[in-house]
């Protein structure tokens, strides 16, 4: 009886240490989500890298070079395209993500479990999740990682997964990890309802200072490290939406950002200036009833210029970019009014 009196709390400990969060992929409880769930009602179409380094501590292997920007765009299982050490994915999509009841989106990686590994560990390597709807100003889900920081984990040592929160890469492969973008909600300059981008920033799992990654609470990241490889870092194979906006595009959205007319209200004779990201574009003036009263093209050198209108009413300035045409209505009062 004191034996056991003894090994209650240890037992106790070691399943609080093992169970903060969510379980892996097949046990329950787990928030894992199977890459042919009908949930996922579309997925990424475009990824831009930025590689990091095989292993920052020895520059001279190079940067990671598995996979390329295709591998992302489509259904999860397509191939993965590796980030190397704190390597950057910056992916879109051809609607804007949503808010919607629970998880918005998830984020699939090839870990693994296999019988070299500790009973109820999987090889995992996890990446931060920051979103944005101006492809500008990207915000961090705040993550926590409550791996142990005294002993780093080696190359193919696994990690639980009850151990990880807001990270990608806490699934297995053919698994993604859901994201809930209610909880950036506080976040002002954040449109949790047109979100046009996710970024995956490969976490860094090194205990050196030197190069190690945090999580929200200051603490340091340890996952398998280094991994000296072509494929070193977050192996990242997809993206899959769950919420997302299919009336606006998210061309549209990028131009409605980038155009502008001000002031508005102006009066007659008074100079407009359109404002826009757009050049050598050709601008379009029409009055409310379709007919066109005068159009332009803006110079390679200039991203504005000035529009005059000598009768009051309402008007419709439309400019074609590269993402498509958009349209503003600008409003001229005469003299007086």
């Amino acid at each position: 009886m004191k034996n056991r009196v003894i090994l209650l709390p240890i037992l106790l400990l070691t399943f609080c240490v093992h169970a903060q969060f969510a379980p892996q992929a097949g046990v329950a409880g787990t928030t894992a989500i199977h890459k042919d769930s009908s949930v996922f009602k579309a997925w990424a179409t475009q990824c831009e890298l930025k590689r990091g380094w095989q292993n920052s501590a020895d520059t001279t292997l190079g940067k990671a070079v598995v996979g390329d920007e295709t591998y992302v765009p489509g259904p999860a299982g397509n191939g993965v395209v590796s980030l190397g050490d704190g390597g950057i994915a910056t992916v879109a999509f051809e609607h804007p993500i949503i808010n919607g009841e629970g998880p918005d989106f998830a984020i699939f990686e090839n870990g693994f479990i296999d019988q070299t590994l500790a009973p109820g560990t999987a090889f995992l390597e996890l990446a931060f999740v920051e979103v944005s709807s101006d492809g500008v100003n990207f915000f961090r889900f705040p993550s926590t990682c409550l791996n142990d920081t005294t002993q780093q984990l080696q190359s193919f040592e696994g990690m639980f997964a009850t151990n990880v929160n807001n990270l990608a890469g806490k699934y297995i492969g053919s698994y993604g990890t859901p994201f809930d973008v209610q909880e950036l909600d506080s976040i002002a300059e954040l449109n949790i309802n047109a979100i046009t981008h996710v970024r995956i920033v490969d976490v860094v799992g090194s205990l050196n200072p030197s190069y190690a990654s945090r999580d929200a609470q200051g603490n340091r990241i340890n996952d398998p490290w280094p991994t000296p490889f072509a494929s070193g870092g977050f192996d990242l194979d997809a993206i899959g939406v769950i919420h997302h906006d299919i009336t606006q595009s998210v061309h549209s959205i990028y131009a409605q950002q980038s155009f502008q007319l001000y002031p508005n209200p102006a009066a007659i004779h008074q100079s407009i200036f359109i404002n826009t990201t757009s050049t050598e574009t050709p601008v379009w003036v029409y009055d409310l009833m379709g007919h066109l009263v005068s159009n332009y093209t803006l110079s390679t050198t200039s991203n504005g210029m000035e529009l005059r209108f000598n009768q009051p009413g309402m008007y419709q300035v439309m400019v074609q970019s590269k993402n498509g045409s958009v349209s503003k209505r600008v409003v001229v009062e005469g003299e007086g009014d």
